[in-house]
């Protein structure tokens, strides 16, 4: 019988039986020491891949050099320089497309500045009308929540898939309910995470196709999903999909792309339009022409002098693995979440509240939590939080941008909702929906592994959490 690590066990004992258990844990650990030594230099204890990724020394590397020794101009043009960044610009679309096996017949590759620019190209584009339907689950991103309001405005039907607690997994049947409920020609879009961004829960890649053969568009949410698992769009093949490349390898930020099925791009209408997305535009006629594809929906001029750096972060994460990487994530994960699930005050009552599956199935390295102390009163996610950066512990506190997954594993009442939102302010904030739900928690504290992350981080964490019991 193995013999299992626990926190009554040191370090180096800990550390020891995870390795023993965990052979290939060692190529991970010379990855840290080689392309993310500024870690460990720093002390730092970084828990929050979820709000953004760590690069690698070698990506900034390979970039600087790029720019060291190119010179790029503004793609428009075909000078030197501009077809010298056109090539990288279009490169980048091809290597977008061979990651996550999609084909160039079927998928066009559309950069934005993250994936909410992604949300919203579709949100100000889609067809919504009165018949139409936009459907979406309680534990979405308010990037996606907020496409209701162009649904609204449009005077489309609008609907939630409730979660099931505790394990916050969308109601099925449900789910089947309402994907039955619309005409089959209506104009509809169904929205999900392929990943919780606050729990961590994983949901079916199947409710695409299930979405599809009832007619509706599917916009999956891949920014929490994509870091650490692997995305087959010859196998799924949703009609959008959001992407921001900072969560997936920390570098660049400010740039992100929207997958879209070529078929499903032809219904977007945009309102507008912008520099570099016309064929050809006009005062005098006041008329315009968008342009097909891609570009008829980047605004502007592409940020081509960072967008080489997403070849690189890709080639990264290639060069790993990304199955190795989500091993990798689920055998911390998973030794942590037993630790914290196994501490309980002297009289019994468990420390931790865990929101999501309290197993690594059906989930991800995400885990939000709330702390109790022993007479079961909730301690303030605020102050683990300022306790945790002054041991200079990077985690986030907070409903992480998503309200309607903290309002189902807080057990908000709708009358509680109701009654905060009928206060007479010109705008509510936080501190209002505490007063409205005394008692109850208006937040959790979130820590989410990713590939650079080490035994050492998360049994760091498990012994802080230790600290908190009485």
């Amino acid at each position: 019988m193995v013999k299992q690590a626990t926190l009554l066990a040191d370090f180096d004992e800990a550390y020891s039986c995870f390795k023993s258990n965990y052979p290939d844990f060692e190529r991970f650990e010379t990855l840290r020491h080689k392309e993310y030594a500024r870690l460990d230099a720093g002390g730092h204890i970084y828990l929050d891949y979820t709000g953004g990724g760590l690069y690698a020394q070698k990506q900034l590397d390979q970039h600087f050099t790029l720019l060291k020794e190119g010179v790029f101009g503004n793609p428009h043009s075909i000078n030197p320089s501009s077809s010298a960044s056109t090539k990288l610009v279009e490169q980048c679309r091809e290597d977008i497309l061979n990651y996550f096996k999609a084909s160039p017949k079927d998928y066009a590759v559309i950069f934005t500045p993250n994936a909410s620019g992604a949300l919203k190209l579709v949100a100000e584009s889609y067809p919504f009308c009165p018949d139409g339907h936009y459907l979406l689950s309680f534990d979405n991103h308010n990037s996606v929540l907020g496409i209701r309001e162009y649904a609204r405005a449009k005077g489309a039907r609008l609907d939630y898939v409730p979660l099931d607690v505790p394990d916050l997994t969308m109601n099925e049947a449900e789910l089947d309910r309402l994907l039955g409920s619309s005409p089959a020609s209506a104009e509809k879009l169904f929205a999900y995470p392929a990943q919780s961004n606050f729990s961590g829960v994983k949901h079916s890649l199947d409710y695409i196709a299930k979405a599809q053969a009832e007619g509706w568009d599917v916009f999956l949410d891949a920014a929490a999903f994509v870091p650490t698992n692997p995305l087959d769009l010859s196998q799924y093949k949703p009609d959008f999909v959001g992407v921001s490349f900072y969560k997936m390898f920390g570098y660049p930020t400010g740039i992100g792309c929207l997958l879209a099925r070529r078929d499903s791009l032809k219904k977007l209408k945009r309102p507008w339009f912008a520099g570099g997305t016309i064929t050809l535009s006009s005062v005098m006629g006041q008329r315009h022409w968008l342009a097909e594809g891609s570009e008829g929906f980047e605004d502007g001029t592409v940020n081509y002098l960072m967008i080489p750096a997403v070849s690189l972060g890709l080639n990264h994460l290639k060069s790993l693995g990304i199955e190795k990487i989500q091993e990798h994530v689920n055998q911390l994960g998973g030794w942590l979440l037993e630790q914290l699930c196994r501490l309980r005050h002297a009289n019994g009552q468990p420390l931790i509240r865990l929101y999501g599956p309290c197993n690594m199935k059906k989930r991800g390295a995400t885990f939000s939590m709330n702390f109790y102390d022993a007479s079961d009163t909730l301690m303030d996610h605020r102050q683990i939080e300022q306790i945790a950066s002054d041991r200079g512990m990077s985690l986030r506190t907070g409903c992480f941008c998503n309200p309607g997954t903290g309002e189902s594993a807080f057990g908000f009442e709708q009358s509680e909702i109701d009654t905060c939102f009928a206060q007479p302010k010109p705008r509510l904030t936080i501190d209002d929906l505490r007063v409205c739900v005394d008692g109850k928690s208006s937040g959790a504290v979130r820590v989410s592994l990713g590939l650079a992350s080490h035994f050492k981080d998360v049994y760091a964490f498990a012994a802080f959490a230790r600290e908190f019991l009485s």
